[in-house]
């Protein structure tokens, strides 16, 4: 019986070890655990609604981001936002590129 228990027992005391080890290092790392991968999955506020390729550098991309449109051009020598605030049924606020100038984004990579 003495052959049998022994080896269940070393066993037993080697992944308790490992465990406590484990514990131990994720307390002095403040590393989360596994405690993210079951959390809640944040809402998605950002998405590409539509792509429309200008020509081999550029295209015009129309994001929507919190329930607001952008339209924006983007792989030219900078990215620019062509119209901003287009509401989620069309309507437009107040804001002309023509009025403002394009708001520029920043240097494209080339």
């Amino acid at each position: 019986m003495t052959q049998v228990l022994l080896p269940i027992f070393a066993f037993a005391f080697v992944a308790a070890a490992i465990v406590a080890s484990a514990v131990i290092l994720r307390k002095m790392t403040g590393s989360p655990g596994l405690s993210t991968f079951f959390a809640p999955k944040s809402a998605i506020r950002i998405v590409v609604i539509e792509q429309a390729v200008i020509d081999a550098k550029r295209k015009l991309v129309l994001v929507r981001r919190d329930d607001v449109e952008h339209l924006i051009m983007t792989g030219g020598p900078v990215d620019i936002v062509i119209e901003s605030g287009i509401g989620s049924h069309g309507e437009t606020r107040p804001q002309s590129s023509a009025q403002h100038g394009p708001h520029v984004l920043g240097l494209a990579a080339e």
